[in-house]
């Protein structure tokens, strides 16, 4: 019998997340969308994909507290339920702005890129607290030697649903009109606090936490400090989601500009991103197996500098698919294999903690991914043709993970 199919738990678990991740993949697409009909300005289209990430660099500490201290599934549930409220919000701020596309010259600029920064960097605080306890949650659902095979499970169901899925989907829904994806993505999430309200987690036993935050997060950092391989691994996850964002930043520009793709075909761009990952959800687990978690690790560090290369010469839409499946395909598998790490590792006590700790080295680069990009762009558009400006951040993401290949093989040290 499946995992799914024996563990209410976790079958409760993954349908949060299948339709929670709906919603994230339709607001990939329509945000930065929804962005370029109010400007064609790479650095206001780079501040609201900022906003989204800023609060995994302000936030991620905080919240690995709140982890450790109250109960993880009513922090998931009220999570999602604050998404809701913020969705709806961004519903009202469409339907008050002028008929889009603006002019670049529109007052209203200015105002409705503000409004769109706000709920992206709301709706991202929301999601740092809603992700860390779900992940921090996990060992509570299954059992340690299953971990690999649900996370793997998890973030297939994830990126079928959340890029798979949500960002056509997005796009055909953007056609019909604008408003139209965020009234899914509001009930998406709506649906994902309600299956998460219905988990059944045995009850934790009392904690008892330093007083002070920085006291609680000591002890999260002095574990950290005792194993440095989880550190390294941390520090060189924020390098990679820095160039990451910095290709995700600008991908919907190029798409437009270089690939000639409307709002359907960039979402099925994306799609071929989410299909990679999806396999490497699915296989991941096997490949970590048969290789071990030391050369699995390796091999996605070599293959992640070529989409960014790729990326940065063709015009062809195609070959551009190709690459972002190679490049989410590597992505998962890193993730199968150093999350499952962290789970079986980090003690229960400390686990919301430390993985906030991971994830402020990790993921806090993201939003600086972000801005450096669209500086990237607007500084050397004008010196440079448009199309060379914005290839410019892909040979930079090509250095940058090529360096971090060659430190992997250098420093890297994985048992098992």
């Amino acid at each position: 019998m499946s995992l799914i199919a024996r563990n209410r738990n976790y079958r409760l678990l993954f349908s949060a997340a299948a339709v929670s991740n709906l919603g994230d993949g339709i607001s990939m697409l329509a945000f930065p969308w929804l962005a370029t009909l109010i400007t064609r300005d790479a650095t206001l289209i780079a501040a609201v994909a900022a906003a989204t990430r800023l609060p995994w660099l302000l936030f991620s500490l905080p919240a690995g507290v709140i982890t450790d201290q109250y109960d993880r599934r009513k922090l998931m549930v009220q999570a999602d339920t604050l998404r809701t409220l913020l969705t709806i919000g961004v519903i009202a701020l469409v339907l008050s702005a002028p008929a889009l596309p603006l002019p670049e010259t529109s007052s209203e600029v200015m105002p409705l890129i503000l409004g769109l920064c706000t709920a992206a960097f709301l709706l991202g605080s929301a999601e740092v607290v809603r992700d860390n306890a779900a992940q921090t949650a996990m060992p509570s659902i299954v059992e340690k030697s299953e971990l690999e095979k649900a996370n793997g499970q998890l973030w297939s169901i994830e990126q079928i649903m959340g890029q798979f899925v949500g960002p056509p989907l997005a796009g055909l829904l953007i056609a019909m009109a604008v408003p139209v994806p965020f009234v899914v993505d509001a009930v998406m999430f709506a649906l994902a606090a309600w299956f998460m309200w219905q988990v059944a987690l045995t009850p934790r036993a009392p904690v008892q936490l330093p007083k002070g935050f920085w006291r609680q997060m000591r002890e999260g950092i002095q574990w950290m400090q005792g194993h440095p391989l989880i550190l390294r691994l941390a520090v060189m996850l924020g390098v990679l989601n820095f160039a990451t964002m910095m290709s995700a930043t600008i991908l919907v520009l190029l798409a437009q500009e270089k690939f000639g793709l409307g709002a359907a075909g960039y979402g099925f761009l994306l799609t071929a991103g989410a299909a990679g990952g999806v396999a490497g959800g699915l296989l991941g687990p096997m490949i970590a197996k048969r290789l071990g978690g030391q050369r699995t690790v390796l091999l996605t560090l070599f293959v992640f500098p070529l989409p960014f290369l790729v990326l940065a010469l063709t015009a062809n839409p195609f070959i551009a698919g190709a690459v972002l499946f190679i490049e989410m395909f590597a992505g998962m598998t890193w993730n199968v294999v150093t999350v499952s790490l962290r789970q079986r590792l980090i003690p229960d006590a400390l686990l919301g903690r430390v993985n906030s700790i991971y994830r402020f080295f990790g993921w806090g680069t993201i939003p600086l991914g972000a801005l450096f990009a669209g500086a990237i762009v607007s500084g050397l558009d004008g010196a440079f043709t448009r199309i060379e400006a914005l290839s410019a951040p892909y040979y930079i993401g090509f250095v940058i993970t090529g360096g971090l290949a060659l430190y992997g093989a250098t420093k890297l040290r994985i048992s098992g």
